[in-house]
């Protein structure tokens, strides 16, 4: 991603002073992330810094603040770490401060020439005092770089997030995905070095003014970029309602006038709603059945579009289903196997959905049907028989989807994916 705006905006004696002191970051070998920019402030005087919440009181004749920019740490989109250098009154580094998870903590003077070495906490970019301290606080990061990876999404924390313009539910799960794939077990060993005057160092207000817009890019690139279910198809019949429950109008019609919910039917709709998933009801049946059934139990509205036989004039496993759908939803037809199929019935769910090229995913609760599939074209991709593991498993095939291939894999143990972003 390039810069949207140039920010290499430091003149005159405050750019003399911020390169010449420029700190030394040592990052862990296996770390995924650059820092990508730097504001500058120098004080003389104590003061309240411009761009944290902490105060700074210069501890020689100034003090040079480095707020860095990363994109991403490996638990959230969007990072702003710091370090403050104090000077002495002919400009050498006398003592080091830098941000640690929220504190400020006191840094082991250590230099290159006039230039601070920094040990930057692998994934997190938190600093530490001391090679010795990243060593005592290996655990707590290999948890964080692992488990911990894609935990938060986009950070919304911070006093810029109301400027990143509407982040929507799906904004927070493609962060997520992203850095679950960038999982990884830290190197520990000999610190990568990455010298600070290598980004755009600006004065804090220009890079105040710069990270919206930063943050916008980003948060459109993984819109753009991060493979993802960008549907869910749903069957109503025995997926979310109880066939068994039914009661059909009294004229001899197919029409379903009411009928009980699975239990726990609301629930995993609310959870996939929760996480920004589109949705999308692909039925067999009269459209009167799935308005009555699904508007009385207040669920109709959760479908952004619904497919149904009675209109589309074809029942699943017709290819026409699973086509109309997909240009309903807005979706090419190569996009058919990022867009999961959800139901009960072998013969039309799974085998159609199979045949057109969507993940399947077989909800066996009913004996009303067949349960054992016959060929690998009705074999679904994934089983399944409590609706409280649908969205889990969802979850786990979302992010088996290939960064580079886009192609469905499997991985049976963890996803472990490093690669440099490219600044």
């Amino acid at each position: 991603m390039s810069h949207p705006v140039d920010l290499d905006g430091l003149d005159g004696r405050d750019a003399e002073i911020a390169r010449a002191v420029a700190p030394i970051l040592l990052l862990d070998r296996h770390e995924p992330f650059r820092p990508v920019a730097a504001g500058v402030s120098i004080f003389a005087e104590p003061t309240q810094s411009p761009s944290c919440k902490h105060r700074i009181a210069p501890l020689g004749e100034r003090c040079v603040e480095y707020a860095i920019f990363w994109d991403h740490d490996i638990g959230h989109t969007y990072d702003l770490e710091h370090i403050w250098v104090h000077l002495s009154a002919d400009d050498v580094p006398i003592a080091i401060e830098a941000s640690q998870h929220g504190r400020k903590i006191s840094v082991g003077l250590e230099l290159r020439g006039n230039r601070p070495v920094l040990w930057v906490e692998a994934g997190k970019h938190a600093h530490f005092s001391s090679r010795r301290e990243r060593h005592a606080q290996a655990e707590a990061t290999r948890a964080m770089c692992g488990l911990g990876a894609g935990k938060a999404g986009v950070h919304l924390g911070n006093p810029f997030s109301r400027a990143f313009g509407p982040v929507q539910p799906a904004d927070h799960r493609l962060a997520k995905l992203f850095l679950t794939r960038l999982a990884f077990s830290p190197a520990f060993g000999r610190g990568l070095p990455c010298d600070l005057r290598d980004i755009p160092l600006a004065p804090w207000p220009q890079l105040a003014d710069w990270i919206p817009l930063r943050m916008r890019a980003l948060i459109g690139d993984l819109r753009q970029n991060v493979p993802h279910f960008p549907a869910i198809f749903f069957d109503c019949g025995d997926t979310l309602i109880d066939e068994g429950t039914e009661v059909k109008r009294d004229d001899g019609s197919d029409v379903v006038m009411h009928a009980h919910l699975i239990d726990g039917a609301r629930e995993m709709l609310d959870s996939l709603k929760a996480q920004g998933y589109r949705l999308c009801l692909v039925a067999d049946g009269p459209r009167e059945t799935f308005e009555n059934v699904l508007n009385a139990h207040g669920l109709w509205d959760y479908f952004e579009e619904h497919v149904i036989s009675g209109d589309v004039g074809v029942r699943k496993p017709d290819a026409k289903m699973f086509a109309t759908a997909m240009h309903m939803m807005g979706l090419s037809p190569q996009q058919a196997r990022q867009t999961p199929m959800v139901g009960n019935n072998l013969d039309r769910d799974i085998l159609g959905a199979n045949r057109a090229g969507h993940p399947s995913f077989f909800f066996d609760w009913s004996d009303r049907r067949r349960r054992v599939p016959q060929s690998p074209d009705d074999t679904p991709t994934q089983r399944f028989t409590q609706l409280a593991d649908l969205a889990g498993l969802l979850q786990f095939h979302e992010l088996t989807l290939d960064q580079d291939t886009l192609e469905y894999i499997y991985i049976v143990k963890s996803i472990i994916k490093i690669y440099q972003i490219m600044i």
